[in-house]
């Protein structure tokens, strides 16, 4: 099993499937650091195929020039956080869990704003039926 920043890479898939398992790098960028490392590592390889040497030359090369993983999620965090402490717009949204590029919110965006409170409803009391 393949170990790279700290996630283990299925064995079964292609190197550069399964190097978006990795927060911080998707298709594109797989496929650009595989491109880079053509002369060492066979693009079309599966992560079973891999050997420790590959391994570690993936390690170190995506170690010393991406952000990738924790370092990452505490930068995109702390991004987030500068944005509520200045009380910009978008921190104004993130801060109220809304919709913060511009999205509408009269309908829809129920992902974010979470399960329907139904307003009216259960504050109205039953109506008898003998008066």
């Amino acid at each position: 099993m393949a170990r790279i920043a700290g996630v283990d890479l299925p064995k079964e898939k292609k190197l550069c499937v399964a190097l978006a398992y990795v927060y911080g790098i998707g298709r594109p960028m797989a496929k650009k650091i595989l491109e880079g490392l053509k002369n060492r590592i066979v693009p079309g390889i599966r992560v079973k195929d891999l050997t420790e040497d590959q391994v570690g030359l993936l390690n170190s090369v995506i170690s010393k020039e991406y952000k990738v993983e924790g370092e990452l999620r505490r930068e995109v965090t702390a991004n987030l956080k500068r944005f509520v402490e200045i009380n910009s717009y978008r921190g104004y949204r993130h801060r109220r869990s809304l919709p913060s590029r511009g999205q509408r919110t009269r309908t829809n965006a129920r992902t974010r704003r979470g399960r329907r409170r139904t307003v009216g409803a259960a504050s109205k009391a039953p109506v008898k039926a003998g008066a």
